[in-house]
């Protein structure tokens, strides 16, 4: 029987209805795991290529045959908007057949929670954030809700596999089966996935389960890129010059621009006039910054606004004005935004996205440029790297194109080798261990030390975590009153614990910073991190505003809207960049290769940093002579290799080198100034490498490297020993400062 035949009539019926000539590979492949094996699946397939479709076939027709007696599936998603588009398409699925679809996240109204509630069943679409909370809140409930739960889908679990969220993720799965007393199979998908085998032991994990992976050959599929360069002023790298390898520059802009117009924007104006596309930035600030630019030029054109804008700081109506503009056929609008359009939600017919500057990861360029090519239509994106024009004094290192590098790096790597960042599984998450054990506390109330540690350290995402460890946290927080002995010595939370676990932000483990609700009048325009002082400007929306009162004890700030143009600041830090990528770059400036994506002005930009590279040897050797004690050391290491790399020089080297100053700019290259030369330097580092190294000696003193939520909860010691173990890349450090000498 084919996985067609096996399907339930209704499914059958769903894909004649859709005019589906034949099942793509991705529904065979997830229909062979699901029906014939009793494994965890894993679905990696590029995006639009019919994956959630692909999980829930076969689920629906499972549930047709036998109906679960409580929600049967949940389905996991990592964005309320990915959540709520994903319902739509659900719902017209499970219609016919009689399974209901619930979605549950903070937008949803209590009345359908409630309904829920009342009759569990069918599928339930849900945050791993309201998944916390429903396992707090609802704990003596979770029995009844999920006591027949048979699947658990995750989609876009690459979003997950890189920090705390992934984790908890896991955990919630794992605390959630052991409460319902049952083991559902668990379903993941993603475009973007760099090490299938590791994303499917980490799938798996605590569910003693096997996990199938198909080898799903595509179709190959024509991409349509382009990258140019720009300096913010001044003349262009191509100006007067021949370049005869590349593509051809599109018709000079006839647009009228704005005062000190940035030509890199001009660019995008022009080529977005009459188009549905996507301008992808990667900072809020930067979002912000580009649209009121954006819009200066159609006022400088007498144009009608035709930008929109969507970043997690924005109010829920501006972020779903943009979300229904954009899946309007008749609507040619662009939109720009941060990675909260980079994920599944379907925005249908995008004719290109555009990409200011480079992502940080090939997963990151995988998914933005996915977001077009649906439709039988070809993934399109257009590269903007801007830059300002290198003043004739500026040192060697700061003059080197690095955005554009790593542009055309990313790119090579996922061409040439299909490469993709994989899963970092080897961290000490001491963060989600704290906030695992009040969770745990607040839902189930009084228990041992013993029955604590049985329920949290058990779980499978804390493996890397020592008994000892955890003695050392429980104590800490006892100490503090997150956790309160009882006379019967049981534990509970404590006081200061009920402060952080009684709030609505407990539930979720990425970083989220004190935010200010801003507001003109009756509208509400989103959110600020730190607004500044009443009589300043904020751009936020794509608009500037003028800030006439702050409230700080309701968090609010008020305001009106004025001309000009302000940068806005939201607290974003950038992502971290794979070794991978930074040895591309420099081969990239090694090699004599021409790439056919590369416009006018890139090709001649890219022409003279291998030139002054190759005139300075900055690609050949690891540390330039800038003139007299000044150095330029470029390592080629990914963002906490580099990390490792300088504090292992100025906490191991420092007085045998006669360093004066050091200044990174990560993850690029270092300036050093210092009495050692060349061969004193490589000799030096060598000497220290060979010996024994406590990754704690890179922590410097009294420092406690705060880097996930919860770390200001954990015990000083472990939040060093979880920097020093689980996030600086020592041994790749070590490795590369051997192979100089």
């Amino acid at each position: 029987m084919s996985i067609f035949e096996r399907y339930a009539p209704f499914v059958q019926d769903f894909i004649y209805r859709n005019n589906w000539e034949s099942l793509r590979a991705i529904q065979t492949a997830a229909g062979d795991g699901i029906f014939n094996t009793d494994d965890n699946v894993l679905l990696s397939a590029s995006t639009a290529s019919g994956k959630t479709e692909a999980a829930f076939f076969p689920i629906l027709t499972l549930f047709s045959e036998d109906m679960p007696k409580s929600v049967g599936a949940i389905y996991i998603g990592p964005l309320k908007a990915l959540i709520n588009d994903q319902f739509a398409r659900l719902n017209d699925l499970c219609a016919e057949a009689d399974i209901p679809v619930w979605h549950w996240h903070g937008d949803v109204s209590q009345s359908h929670k409630a309904k829920m509630m009342r009759n569990p069943s069918g599928i339930l679409q849900i945050t791993p954030e309201s998944l916390e909370a429903m396992l707090i809140r609802k704990h003596s409930a979770i029995p009844k809700l999920f006591g027949d739960l048979r699947f658990i889908v995750i989609d876009e679990i690459h979003s997950l596999m890189r920090g705390d969220r992934g984790g908890q993720t896991i955990c919630l799965i794992e605390r959630l089966s052991k409460l319902a007393g049952v083991n559902p199979r668990r379903i993941g998908l993603s475009a973007t996935i760099g090490n299938l085998e590791a994303a499917g032991e980490f799938l798996s994990y605590g569910s003693a389960r096997k996990t199938f992976i198909p080898r799903i050959k595509e179709k190959g599929s024509k991409w349509r890129l382009s990258m140019e360069h720009f300096y913010v002023a001044d003349v262009q790298a191509s100006e007067g010059k021949k370049t005869p390898d590349a593509m051809p520059l599109p018709e000079e802009p006839t647009d009228k621009a704005p005062e000190h117009a940035d030509p890199g924007m001009g660019y995008i104006f022009e080529h977005t006039k009459g188009k549905k596309c996507l301008v992808f930035v990667n900072s809020r600030e930067e979002c912000e910054a580009v649209t009121t630019t954006l819009r200066s030029y159609c006022e400088a054109n007498h144009e009608r606004d035709r930008f929109l804008i969507h970043h997690g700081n924005l109010s829920v109506s501006y972020r779903e004005t943009a979300e229904t503009a954009m899946k309007d056929e008749d609507v040619y609008m662009t939109t720009v935004t941060t990675a909260t359009l980079e994920l599944g939600i379907d925005i249908g017919r995008l004719e290109r996205a555009f990409q200011i500057d480079a992502p940080f990861t090939v997963s990151s360029f995988l998914q933005r440029l996915g977001r077009t090519g649906r439709r039988e239509l070809p993934p399109e994106m257009w590269f903007v790297i801007r830059e300002d024009m290198p003043e004739p004094r500026t040192m060697m290192p700061e003059a080197i194109p690095w955005k554009l590098l790593q542009g055309i790096a990313l790119i090579q790597c996922y061409l040439e080798e299909r490469w993709v960042e994989p899963p970092k599984l080897d961290r000490l998450p001491y963060s989600l261990l704290y906030h695992q054990t009040m969770s745990t506390l607040a839902s189930c109330g009084e228990l041992t030390a013993a029955e604590l540690a049985q329920r949290v350290l058990t779980l499978k995402y804390f493996h890397r975590i020592s008994q000892d460890d955890y003695k050392i946290m429980l104590r800490y927080l006892i100490d503090n009153d997150h956790i309160q002995r009882t006379d019967e010595g049981g534990l509970i939370v404590g006081l200061s614990g009920e402060r952080v676990t009684n709030s609505y932000k407990f539930y979720a483990v990425f970083r989220e910073n004190e935010e200010f609700t801003v507001r003109c009048e009756s509208q509400e325009l989103g959110t600020l991190v730190m607004p500044p002082p009443v009589g300043e400007k904020i751009a936020l929306a794509g608009h500037v505003w003028l800030v006439t009162e702050l409230d700080r004890k309701a968090h609010m700030v008020y305001c009106q809207p004025v001309k000009g143009k302000v940068p806005a600041y939201f607290g974003d830090c950038p992502g971290d960049i794979n070794t991978k990528i930074l040895l591309r770059m420099r081969e990239v400036l090694q090699e004599d290769k021409s790439y056919p994506y590369l416009m006018k002005n890139a090709v001649q930009r890219l022409a003279q940093a291998r030139m002054a590279a190759r005139n300075s040897y900055v690609s050949d050797l690891p540390l330039i002579d800038l003139g007299g004690d000044m150095w330029a050391l470029f390592p080629w290491l990914g963002t906490y290799a580099f990390l490792a790399l300088e504090r292992f020089i100025k906490i191991r080297c420092a007085d045998r080198l006669g360093l004066k100053s050091l200044d990174p700019s990560r993850p690029y290259f270092m300036q050093i100034t210092m009495k050692a030369g060349a061969k004193e330097f490589y000799d030096v580092l060598a000497d220290e490498a060979k010996k024994p190294l406590d990754p704690l000696e890179l922590v410097y003193p009294d420092e406690v490297p705060e880097f996930e939520k919860y770390d200001e909860f954990v015990p000083p010691e472990l939040v060093r020993k979880g920097f020093a173990c689980g996030v600086l890349g020592i041994d790749e450090m070590l490795e590369r400062v051997k192979s100089w000498n």
